[in-house]
């Protein structure tokens, strides 16, 4: 084993492949089995998964189906992450204009 995936775990990588593939779904959502053939992985090992995500806050059952989508927690962080990079870019361009007049 290298001394980078020393401390690797295959159930939390898979845990992050089924967040990953819940991303882009969060309209309709989608069904256990087919999560467990884009991970690839057990049925079972997804709805495992999926509890651990509920709880969590990162994924939500679609009310009155068995589809899953991604929670609002997982995207106001990504949306938080935009605002920080948007403030950074203008931080950036301030400094820019600041040292580009003449």
């Amino acid at each position: 084993m290298s001394e980078e995936a020393k401390y690797v775990s295959d159930q939390q990588q898979r845990l992050m492949k089924v967040l990953r593939t819940l991303a882009g779904n969060e309209i309709e959502g989608l069904a256990p089995g087919d999560i467990a053939k884009l991970v690839p992985c057990a049925p079972s090992q997804v709805t495992r998964d999926l509890d651990n995500l509920k709880f969590f806050g990162w994924a939500e059952q679609l009310p009155t189906t068995n589809r899953w989508r991604l929670g609002p927690e997982i995207v106001q962080i990504a949306t938080r992450h935009q605002i920080a990079l948007g403030r950074a870019r203008q931080r950036l361009d301030e400094t820019a204009n600041r040292y580009s007049r003449t």
